[in-house]
């Protein structure tokens, strides 16, 4: 009985312990995504080649201008000899951005790194080459943090659907037929490449597509967590993961835990406008293009203005969130000059108002008709991105202020303060592009 009961102790001790390292890892893992607030996002495959995007001209069909078998037939010309991995990450470096997530696989199955389980992979290409291994490489060198989006759907393997039928009439897998274990084993021994082959992930970003549950996510979850505590996860096969993930917009309000906030439906629904306590916060990233497409598209020069995208930055730390803005690279293993212009603008906003982003929350007042406010401990950042005539005028501010300067050049600023009301006027404010930042520094 002794025996049993010491068992049963030691069990208990151990379970109690595994759980505390769990929550210390996740603490962890989510200080350093919050902290870091801006990311690069890269969809990259032979796709560019067509000018198309990534899988969708398989799975919908007659929107593109490319059959299926010429879709296919793409990876036999993908040779992007012009790729420099450095040149990449110093790129992002250089845009001010804290981490990457580059694509290793999207839905049509092909593969950017050498896997040993499938010959639809780059190192089966002209180009003969590891991209994946190169950037992670690339990445270890310049001390830039990497992450792997992989896509649970995979419309080239056999055990995720009938692939003697047309991808458009099944690209949502079939998980009533016998080999749909067969294809969660192929995942795990992907999975397990990319955590053990490939550094120390940032992030494993996965894009379940529809009826997540069907990818077994607790079993994954397990994989990850067990192979790499720090790695985070995000929403998209079937659980919720360390954060979740708007798509190509901004949610209306700051997240909280057991919200809506998906990447369809534009309204958020239970989405709190104030700010929430931090225990009820939901951790988020929103992924945007600089154009209208993920994938490199010669024809796509709808572009964003670096003001957009930097407001756009704002706007998603002012809600606590993290904003990962893509690039798609050229066939040939560049990245287009419209983008780099843009990010180098985001950059060099940054140099002079990174303190206003990085490592800050949500700010306590939502609704300013001028601009976000961003906060760091006692110190708010209000972001201006259309300064009125006369005074920036702020009500609902419970802290007392102590001081106001410009972050551009730390210039102190003028200010009055009657209960909760706080009355900036704007003479002597020099502007800044894209937005004019001040730091309120409360006591």
């Amino acid at each position: 009985m002794k025996s049993s009961i010491a068992l049963l102790t030691t069990s208990l001790v151990a379970a109690s312990t595994l759980l505390v390292a769990a929550d210390t890892h996740q603490s962890e893992r989510l200080k350093r995504f919050n902290d870091a607030k801006f990311g690069m996002f890269i969809h990259w495959g032979p796709y560019s080649l067509a000018s198309v995007e990534a899988s969708w001209p398989i799975m919908v069909p007659g929107t593109w201008g490319i059959s299926e078998p010429d879709y296919r037939a793409l990876r036999q010309r993908f040779n992007p000899t012009q790729f420099d991995a450095r040149a990449f990450v110093r790129l992002a470096k250089a845009a001010g951005q804290q981490y990457m997530v580059f694509t290793t696989k999207h839905h049509d199955g092909f593969c950017m790194f050498d896997t040993q389980y499938t010959d639809y992979k780059i190192t089966k290409t002209p180009y003969g080459k590891d991209i994946v291994a190169q950037l992670v490489a690339a990445a270890k060198a310049e001390d830039m943090p990497l992450g792997f989006y992989y896509s649970p759907p995979d419309l080239n393997h056999p055990g995720y659907r009938d692939t003697s039928k047309p991808a458009s009439t099944n690209w949502n897998g079939e998980p009533a037929r016998p080999e749909w274990p067969l294809y969660l084993d192929y995942m795990e021994l992907q999975l397990r490449e990319l955590l053990t082959r490939y550094g120390d992930p940032f992030v494993i970003w996965f894009d379940g597509l529809g009826v997540q549950q069907k990818y077994a996510g607790a079993r994954f979850h397990e994989l990850i967590h067990s192979l790499r505590p720090m790695t985070l996860i995000n929403d998209r096969i079937g659980l919720t993961g360390d954060f979740v993930t708007p798509e190509q917009r901004l949610p209306n309000g700051i997240p909280r835990k057991g919200a809506v906030v998906d990447t369809v439906d534009p309204h958020d629904k239970g989405v709190l406008q104030e700010a929430p306590k931090p225990e009820d916060f939901q951790p988020w990233e929103t992924c945007m293009t600089i154009n209208n497409t993920w994938a490199y598209n010669k024809n796509d020069r709808n572009f964003k203005s670096a003001t957009v995208l930097v407001r756009a930055l704002i706007d998603a730390a002012s809600k606590g969130g993290n904003f990962l803005l893509n690039v798609g690279p050229t066939p040939e293993g560049t990245i287009q000059p419209e983008f780099v212009e843009r990010l180098t603008a985001i950059g060099d906003w940054l140099r002079v108002n990174g303190a206003s982003i990085y490592g800050t929350t949500y700010g306590p007042l939502q609704s300013i008709p001028f601009g976000r406010m961003t906060a760091k401990g006692k110190t708010l950042y209000l972001h201006v991105f259309d300064m009125p005539a006369g005074s920036l005028e702020l009500s609902g501010l419970k802290a007392k202020v102590a001081s106001i300067k410009a972050l551009d050049g730390g210039a102190a600023v003028k200010f009055t303060q009657t209960g909760d009301k706080l009355s900036i006027p704007v003479g002597g404010i020099k502007v800044s592009p894209h937005a004019t930042v001040l730091a309120i520094l409360t006591r």
